[in-house]
């Protein structure tokens, strides 16, 4: 197990973004397309963040030409290069997944003034 152990800590990074569930965040991918490489900006509402270590994940919600497109990112995959927080979100649950019965104004999350 502790080599499990040791190849597990060899992938984690060593700086990771600062965002919570509710928080509007812009998460650049990296967008593999045949021998081409490139940046991609997923920006949407942080609805639900689950596991530890290597296999923390986070999902994001957007609703794109009026269809809510949902992606799971691996918060310690390569392929994640920057996850930017836009705006901080007023929640009181740990999973948001009640914005996917959500249409319009109702679909929105108060926002929390930081200073």
């Amino acid at each position: 197990m502790d080599a499990l152990k040791t190849i597990a800590a060899s992938s984690v990074k060593e700086t990771t973004p600062e965002f919570s569930v509710g928080d509007t965040v812009k998460v650049s991918v990296n967008i593999r397309e045949g021998e081409r490489e490139r940046i991609q900006m997923f920006e949407g509402t942080v609805i639900a963040k689950r596991g530890s270590g290597v296999a923390e994940t986070f999902t994001v919600r957007r609703v794109a030409y009026g269809v809510g497109v949902e992606r799971v990112f691996p918060l310690h995959s390569p392929n994640v290069k920057d996850v930017q927080v836009v705006r901080y979100g007023k929640v009181r649950r740990s999973k948001l997944y009640y914005l996917r019965d959500r249409v319009g104004k109702a679909a929105k999350v108060k926002e929390q003034i930081r200073k």
